[in-house]
C-alpha cells in the first residue's frame, strides 16, 4: 500500500492507528485471546478496525514481556503488523510506533474495544483530517458521548512527541493522551460527538476489562456475526432495543473507567464522567 493515501482534505503523507494490546490484564489476563465468532477477540477487533475507510495502516503495539511473545505469534499467523514496545510506558509505546512506522499522525485505540465501529472510527479520523490547521488533537472522549468501547484519538506525530518529551507523571504515562488534555492553553483540541445527539457513555459499555464485559460482547457476536460481516454501532443498538435483557450481564460495570483512580489530577474531565462509588 502506497505511503500516500488520497482523501478528501488529507495532506498528511501517513496516518498509523496503533491498537494497545498486551496479555498481562489485571482484571481479565489473556483477554485478547477469547473467542469471539470463531477467532480470537484482537483478531476480531483488528478486522473491525481495517474495515474503516480510513484506515491506511494498522500496528499492534505489544510489549517486550516474553508473555507478549504469543501477542506476536497471533499477529504473524494473521498478517498483522506489529511493535514490541515499554510494558507500561504507554505514550513511550505509541510515539515509538509511530516513529519506527513513519507516521504523520498517530490514532490510539486500545484492544478492549473489540465492538469499535468503523464508521466511528471514520467520522473522527474524517474531522481531524478536515480541520488539520485547527487542531492539534482530536477524539470522540473529550467528552465522551458514544457507548464505552468507542474510543478513537489521533494526533500529530508532533504533538504526541511534545508528549513524550514532557510527561512526567505515571498516569500521563500509562494512558498517553492526558498530558495533551490538561493543557488546552497549548493545544488545540477537538471533539466529535455522537451524531444522535446522545449520550450513552456512562449507560452503556462496550468494552471488555471484566468477565461480564466478554459474556455480553460475546452475545452480541452470537447475535449479529456472519460470516465476513462487519455489523454496525448502530445494529447493535437495535439489538439491544429488541432484546434488553442483554444489558443487565455488566450493567453494573457501566461507567466505570480509570478516571476515578485519578480524580484530584484530571481537571478537564467533567465529574459527571467520573463513576466515585466503585474503587
Amino acid at each position: 500500500m502506497s505511503d500516500k493515501i488520497k482523501i478528501p482534505g488529507n495532506t498528511l503523507h501517513k496516518t498509523v492507528i496503533v491498537i494497545q494490546a498486551r496479555t498481562g490484564s489485571t482484571r481479565l489476563p489473556g483477554k485478547i485471546f477469547l473467542p469471539l465468532g470463531g477467532k480470537p477477540m484482537l483478531v476480531r477487533m483488528y478486522e473491525r478496525v481495517a474495515a474503516s475507510k480510513t484506515a491506511q495502516e494498522i500496528v499492534v503495539a505489544t510489549t517486550t514481556d516474553t508473555q507478549d511473545n504469543d501477542v506476536v505469534k497471533l499477529c504473524e499467523e494473521n498478517g498483522i503488523k506489529f511493535f514490541r514496545g515499554h510494558p507500561s510506558d504507554l505514550l513511550d509505546r505509541h510515539y515509538k510506533a509511530g516513529i519506527e512506522s513513519g507516521a504523520d499522525a498517530i490514532v490510539k485505540i486500545p484492544s478492549d474495544c473489540p465492538l469499535i465501529c468503523p464508521d466511528v472510527i471514520d467520522k473522527v479520523l474524517n474531522f481531524y483530517y478536515s480541520h488539520q490547521n485547527d487542531y492539534d488533537y482530536v477524539s470522540n472522549l473529550h467528552p465522551a458521548t458514544h457507548p464505552d468501547g468507542n474510543d478513537v484519538e489521533i494526533m500529530s506525530i508532533k504533538t504526541l512527541e511534545q508528549a513524550w518529551n514532557e510527561s512526567e507523571r505515571d498516569f500521563e504515562r500509562e494512558h498517553t493522551t492526558p498530558f495533551i488534555w490538561e493543557r488546552p492553553e497549548r493545544f488545540r483540541i477537538g471533539n466529535v460527538e455522537w451524531e444522535t445527539g446522545l449520550d450513552f457513555s456512562m449507560s452503556h459499555r462496550l468494552t471488555v476489562d471484566y468477565e461480564e464485559d466478554y459474556e455480553f460482547v460475546k452475545k452480541i457476536f452470537d447475535e449479529l456475526y456472519e460470516s465476513d460481516n462487519i455489523f454496525k454501532l448502530c445494529d447493535i443498538m437495535m439489538l439491544l432495543e429488541r432484546k434488553p435483557e442483554l444489558m443487565k450481564i455488566n450493567a453494573f460495570r457501566a461507567g466505570i473507567n480509570w478516571y476515578r483512580n485519578n480524580i484530584n489530577d484530571l481537571k478537564t474531565i467533567d465529574p459527571a464522567k467520573i463513576r466515585k462509588d466503585i474503587q
